[in-house]
């Protein structure tokens, strides 16, 4: 074999690994210098934070999607309290404006609290008879 011939044989065998190695170096490009990653990464957190808002808005008592009614009271017991009642699909909200309730009526009856934190409701009007034993 000739110089020139063994010089050919050579290049040729060479040439696979050369392009093995031109492949390899473009599959394995350093992905920090493309901007288009950092935007599909934005995407992604905004996905996930969109599900977060839609769980918490599906568990929230107060969802018009939801099939049972529900009583929601803020502020108990203070001048700025707002009850919201939802029945099926009405919602409807009241508002205290802090003060003091009147009206037309008459007594229906009396409440009693007893020791152990139980109410008793007597009615108004009703005979009420001692229990006797034969």
């Amino acid at each position: 074999m000739n110089a020139p011939e063994a010089a050919i044989e050579q290049a040729v065998a060479t040439m696979p690994a050369i392009r093995r190695a031109r492949s390899s170096s473009f599959l394995h490009e350093d992905e920090g210098d493309d901007p288009i990653l950092s935007v599909v990464n934005l995407i992604d957190v905004f996905l996930v934070i969109i599900a977060a808002l839609l769980v918490s808005v599906a568990q929230s008592p107060a969802n018009p999607f939801g099939a049972e009614n529900v009583t929601v009271i803020k502020n108990p017991g203070k001048p700025d309290m707002e009850i919201t009642m939802k029945e099926g699909q009405k919602i409807t909200r009241y508002q205290a404006k802090g003060q003091i309730g009147s009206g037309d009526g008459e007594k229906a009856g009396v409440a009693y609290r007893l020791k152990d934190g139980s109410m008793v409701y007597v009615p108004e009007g009703t005979a009420s008879t001692p229990a006797t034993q034969p």
